[in-house]
C-alpha cells in the first residue's frame, strides 16, 4: 500500500487513499476483430460510440486477447494468468474453483460485483443456455454477487438466468445486457459501495441476426456480412447507452470503463475484420490475438491518448488491483502473467519489462516487443512486429541470436505454465479433481426438463432435435 501511495503522488496525485475505489465496468465483445471499428478505418462499419470513447480516453492499439478464442481469454481476464494455468485450455473448459478472481478480490474489498451476458467458464458448449442455479461453476462461484448469465454465445430475444431464475427478453442481446447492467448500477447508488460490473456480449458471434434497420446499412454486402456488421452497430449503440447512462447517474467521471474483444476477427467476413493483420480467430498470428481495446476514466485519463505499448487481457486484474489499492501478490495466485498498466494511464511507458506469453491448443507465443516468437506444429517462427505487419518474414534463420534468446525465455516461461497445469501453484499442490466435464449442454441431464419448451426456439431447435432424436 505504501508503494501505491508513492506512485499516486509521483504521477501527479491523481487519487487519494480516500477515493481510490472507482466503479469499474469491464466490457468484452465476442469475435470482434482488431479492424472492426470506425476509428481503425473499417470501410463499411461505423462505430461512433467506440470512436467517441477512444477520443475521450486511452486507445491501446497493440492489445492482445489471452488466447485466440473465447473461454481461455475470459479466464485470463478473471485471473491475470495465462489460460492453461487455470485449466481453461480451450473453449468450453471450466475455470478451476481453486483460482483467485478479480471479482472475488473486489468483493472482499467492499465492491458490489455483478456479471451480465456470456459466461462460458462452466464446462458447457453449444449455443448459450441459462446457467442453472445449482451450477457449481456459475459466476457466483467466482466472486459475483449478482449474475444475469448465459452459458455461451447468445443472440436476439435471449433467455438469460438471473441467479438461476430464467427470464426471457426481447431485442438485441447487446442492448438487453447493457440495459440490465445499468439498472443494477442505478440500484446500487444508495449503497455507498463502488460497483464492479462485467458485461460479456454475445455479439458479433454467430448466429448473426441483426435488427432490420441495422442490417439495412449494409444492403450492398452479402446477407451474412450484413447481419455480422449489423450486430456490431447495435453493440456500438449499447456502448453509447452505457456511457450516457453513467453520465445521467452522475458517476461517469469516477467510473473506469474498459472495453476489448475476446479474440481476433473471423475469416469469412473480409480481410477488414483484422485490419490488414495476418490470420484470424483460432490462429496465433496477430489477426487471431490482437484486438481493439479502449479505457475511459475521465477523472484520471486525459482525452485522446493513444499507445502502442504491448498489453493484454492478463493485465486487467493487476491494473485494477493497483488502482484500488490491492496488493497483487496477495489477491492473485502466483505466478501471474499480467502487469499493472496504471502508469500508462497518464504517461507513455517505453518498454514492457515482462514479455507476453501465450499457450493455446498446443501452440506457444512469446512477444518481447518488437519481436514475436511462435512455436507451432514443431516449427519455429519469429517476426519483427514493427517492420513486418503481415508477419511474412520469418527471422529465425537470419537473426539466430535473438531467436535463441526468445526460445530460452519461452521455454522458461512454458516450464512454469506446465507446473501450473499440474496444480503446483495451489496450496494443495495439485488440481482438485472435482471438475465438471467439458460437454454439450444438450447432453446434460440437468437440462432435460427444458428441452420441450425450447424445441421451437431458432437458436436451440437443432440441438434439441439432436438430443431427442439421436
Amino acid at each position: 500500500m505504501k508503494y501505491l501511495t508513492i506512485l499516486f503522488v509521483a504521477i501527479g496525485g491523481w487519487l487519494s487513499a480516500a477515493d481510490s475505489r472507482p466503479n469499474v465496468v469491464l466490457i468484452m465483445s465476442d469475435d470482434q476483430g482488431w479492424g472492426q471499428t470506425g476509428y481503425n478505418g473499417h470501410p463499411h462499419l461505423k462505430t461512433p460510440h467506440l470512436d467517441e470513447m477512444a477520443a475521450n480516453g486511452l486507445r491501446l492499439d497493440r492489445f492482445y486477447a489471452g488466447a485466440s478464442n473465447c473461454s481461455p481469454t475470459r479466464a485470463t481476464v478473471l485471473t491475470g494468468r495465462t489460460n492453461d494455468r487455470t485449466g481453461v485450455q480451450n473453449h468450453g473448459y471450466p475455470l478451476r474453483l481453486q483460482e483467485k478472481t478479480i471479482a472475488g478480490a473486489l468483493r472482499d474489498h467492499g465492491y458490489t460485483t455483478a456479471h451480465f451476458g456470456k459466461w462460458h467458464l462452466n464446462g458447457l458448449r453449444g449455443p448459450g443456455v441459462p446457467v442453472l442455479k445449482e451450477d457449481t461453476h456459475s459466476p457466483g462461484a467466482f466472486g459475483f454477487d449478482h449474475w444475469l448469465t448465459v452459458t455461451n454465445y447468445f443472440d436476439r430475444n435471449p433467455i438469460l438466468s438471473r441467479m438461476g431464475e430464467f427470464e426471457e427478453f426481447e431485442g438485441d442481446s447487446s442492448e438487453v445486457v447493457i440495459g440490465e447492467a445499468l439498472k443494477f448500477i442505478e440500484k446500487q447508488q444508495n449503497s455507498n459501495k463502488p460497483v464492479f460490473v462485467v458485461v460479456w456480449y454475445g455479439s458479433p458471434h454467430s448466429p448473426m441476426i441483426a435488427d432490420e434497420d441495422d442490417r439495412s446499412q449494409f444492403a450492398n454486402l452479402k446477407s451474412d456480412t450484413g447481419n455480422h456488421l449489423g450486430e456490431l452497430v447495435a453493440m456500438d449503440r449499447s456502448i453509447g447507452t452505457l456511457r450516457s447512462g453513467l453520465r445521467d447517474l452522475g458517476i461517469a467521471d469516477d467510473t473506469l470503463v474498459w472495453f476489448n474483444s475476446d479474440n481476433g476477427g473471423l475469416k469469412n467476413y473480409g480481410p477488414e475484420t483484422v485490419g490488414g493483420l495476418r490470420g484470424h480467430k483460432n490462429q496465433m498470428y496477430e489477426g487471431g490475438l490482437r484486438v481493439p481495446c479502449l479505457i475511459e476514466w475521465p477523472k484520471v485519463i486525459n482525452p485522446g491518448r493513444q499507445s502502442y505499448f504491448p498489453a493484454g487481457t492478463v493485465d486487467i486484474f493487476p491494473t485494477i488491483a493497483a488502482i484500488t489499492g490491492l496488493d497483487p501478490d496477495t489477491v492473485m495466485i502466483k505466478p501471474y502473467d499480467g502487469i499493472s498498466l496504471f502508469e500508462l494511464f497518464k504517461k507513455d511507458v517505453v518498454a514492457r519489462q515482462k514479455p507476453l506469453g501465450f499457450r493455446h491448443d498446443g501452440r506457444g507465443v512469446l512477444i518481447d516487443y518488437p519481436f514475436k516468437y511462435i512455436i507451432q506444429n514443431g516449427k519455429e517462427e519469429m517476426y519483427h512486429l514493427n517492420e513486418d505487419k503481415s508477419e511474412s518474414k520469418n527471422l529465425v534463420a537470419t537473426k539466430p541470436k535473438i531467436a535463441a534468446r526468445l526460445r530460452k525465455e519461452y521455454n522458461k516461461w512454458n516450464a512454469g505454465v506446465e507446473a501450473s497445469v499440474l496444480g503446483k501453484d495451489y496450496p494443495e499442490g495439485a488440481v482438485d479433481s472435482n471438475q465438471p466435464e467439458r460437454r454439450f449442454w444438450n447432453t446434460d441431464p440437468a437440462y432435460e426438463e427444458h428441452l420441450d419448451a425450447w424445441k421451437d426456439r431458432p437458436e436451440y431447435r437443432r440441438w434439441v432435435k439432436k438430443r431427442q432424436n439421436p
